[in-house]
């Protein structure tokens, strides 16, 4: 093993420090309480196959919605996403997905998901959540793998957390029919939630 000197020793385990202290793994857990979803630093994002040749993305930009973040008590989750609020990046298209041929948002404005059970890890973090989603006239079971991103307290004295929630959907089973096989049956959904506690 090769001779460091002194100052060369603590350089490295200062790196070593400051490295370690960056891991996700050492990042605050979220707190047990009551928390707010912040409609302007969450979203809603989607993917589904177009033509078996490429991925179509987009995003929901209207969400709203609370949750109670303790495993010692009952699973309460409510989000509520507008569905006139799709976006592809692609004006003709999003009027069409608004269209009865898809989301219909005249009919169906909103689409709900109610969670009715949440699954921790040893330190209290969500890792699974289930519940039905109310959409296009349509309730499902639906679960969502969870990823918890962080949590902290912010500028303004209050105290924040972070989510990200994922699934995979099946829209004929929401009674999306439209265009077989040149649209793709599954839809992979992200949820981005950061939310403030009450």
């Amino acid at each position: 093993m090769p001779f460091h000197s002194k100052e060369s020793v603590l350089k490295y385990f200062t790196l070593a420090t400051l490295l370690g202290l960056s891991h996700p793994s050492f990042a605050e857990v979220a707190t047990p309480g009551s928390y707010r979803i912040d409609p302007g630093h969450s979203t809603v994002f989607f993917s589904i196959s177009h033509l078996g040749t490429s991925e179509m993305t987009g995003r929901f930009n209207d969400i709203e919605g609370s949750f109670v973040l303790d495993k010692e008590q009952p699973a309460k989750l409510d989000v509520s996403i507008k569905t006139a609020s799709i976006d592809t990046n692609h004006e003709k298209r999003d009027a069409h997905l608004r269209s009865p041929d898809f989301f219909n948002v005249k009919q169906y404005p909103v689409m709900q998901f109610s969670a009715d059970k949440v699954s921790y890890d040893k330190q209290g973090q969500p890792v699974t959540l289930h519940g039905k989603l109310s959409l296009h006239g349509k309730t499902r079971p639906v679960s969502f793998v969870i990823t918890p991103v962080g949590a902290g307290k912010d500028p303004w004295g209050g105290y924040r957390v972070g989510f990200n929630a994922s699934t995979t959907l099946k829209r004929s089973e929401f009674g999306m029919n439209f265009m077989p096989g040149g649209i793709g049956e599954e839809v992979t959904v992200t949820l981005n939630i950061e939310a403030m506690k009450e």
